[in-house]
């Protein structure tokens, strides 16, 4: 068994994991610690992941780590191993965590941004499992992307592949990426209330406000949940809406489906909560938009792995790295 750690950074908590991984890649996991990320103080934070994953170590039993991954929002140099910039942590500017961890454990590190992590846990562990040609979309509070081509992950040429949020669906709409009609702007949860807001101040302005949102004090407070909710009972403001939504996912995906030829397209969050609301659109507009012969090879799945897959990302960095090297 092959002793690994991982760290998971995002803006509120990170954690840090310690696991066992077999010849076939398969996971154990003996130990998580989360705590509260300190955004105003990011070296405080960085050393407190290592001092975590050191007490970890202190009474565990097993083999030295053979490898550290780590998972981070934002912009990576994962060929160095530096965070570049991170919006979870804005004050962290080019700090090299590979180079820090490697030095303390005396274990290879390696860094990529959360979408990459993601598309590997899931390539490996989750919905994407047995894929050779994947893409996973986070579709959270933003929408990345990460790429699994002919069996590997695919970074370009400076690890910045995968950034599908800036693609342009439209002139106008809702922002995301700093673009109006961008495919993050309409599909991620945050581009997602700010359609819904859209079209109930639309409707609050026109004969008559939408039930779940009669007001602008409700329109300001108005989100994915809320709207969800309300198309969940049947509300048809609230369906139309989701119908909207999916068309624009539909249409996104398949501009990557045209490019890419993916097997499989693993989406988490949004999708995985929504997907009774938005399926039927989106495969409408997939299917009416991508050439019939891709579109027909390739699955769009829900991701499985859930609450855990920060942990899954880590682990699944690290052992990427390893068989990379």
């Amino acid at each position: 068994m092959k002793t690994i750690l991982g760290v998971d950074i995002g803006g509120t908590k990170c954690m840090v994991c310690l696991g066992e991984a077999s010849d076939n890649g398969e996971i154990a996991i003996l130990n998580k610690v989360r705590f509260e990320t300190d955004s105003d103080n990011p070296e405080q934070s960085m050393e407190r992941i290592a001092d975590e994953l050191a007490k970890m170590l202190e009474g565990y039993k097993g083999g030295n780590p053979v490898a550290i991954g780590v998972s981070v929002g934002g912009y990576v140099d994962s060929k160095n191993g530096i965070i570049v910039s991170t919006p979870v942590i804005p004050m962290l500017k080019n700090y090299p965590i590979g180079e820090i961890l490697s030095k303390r454990f005396g274990a290879p590190a390696f860094v990529q941004n959360d979408a990459n992590a993601c598309a590997l846990a899931e390539w490996l562990y989750g919905a994407g499992k047995g894929s050779q040609n994947m893409i996973f979309l986070t579709c959270g509070t933003g929408l990345g992307g990460g790429l699994i081509l002919g069996g590997r992950l695919h970074e370009g040429a400076c690890s910045n592949a995968g950034e599908v949020g800036h693609i342009r669906l439209d002139r106008v709409g809702p922002v995301g990426c700093g673009k109006a009609g961008s495919f993050e702007g309409f599909c991620s949860g945050a581009g997602i209330a700010q359609f819904a807001k859209m079209r109930a101040l639309e409707a609050l302005q026109g004969s008559k406000g939408f039930a779940f949102a009669p007001n602008l004090k409700s329109i300001e407070t108005l989100n994915a949940k809320v709207l969800a909710d309300a198309a969940n009972t049947g509300d048809a403001d609230a369906l139309k809406i989701f119908d909207e939504i999916g068309t624009n996912l539909g249409n996104g995906l398949a501009i990557l489906v045209d490019i890419l030829n993916p097997d499989s397209i693993v989406i988490g969050s949004v999708f995985v909560r929504c997907e009774n609301l938005l399926r039927e659109p989106m495969q409408k507009a997939l299917n009416a938009e991508a050439q019939s012969v891709s579109a027909k090879a390739c699955k769009v799945l829900p991701a499985k792995l859930g609450d855990d897959i920060g942990l899954y990302a880590a682990f699944a960095t690290a052992l990427n790295g390893l068989n990379s090297k």
